[in-house]
């Protein structure tokens, strides 16, 4: 059986303020990636224990 393309990837989200990689999530790429994501997402950050931006990085 051959495998398919892939067309989701995995990337890791960070915090804009702490710089750590709290979160790691799935993007479909196919198809280009959103601007929303793009822009950044609100999420929580354990270390500052309150919701902040974080941005796409890549490893």
């Amino acid at each position: 059986m051959a495998k398919k393309s892939q067309a989701r990837e995995y990337v890791w989200l960070q915090c804009t303020e702490t710089g750590d990689l709290n979160y790691r999530t799935q993007i479909n790429i196919k198809g280009g990636i959103p601007e929303k994501l793009k822009e950044g997402m609100q999420k929580y950050s354990p270390r500052l224990r309150k919701h902040t931006l974080h941005k796409i990085k890549r490893k």
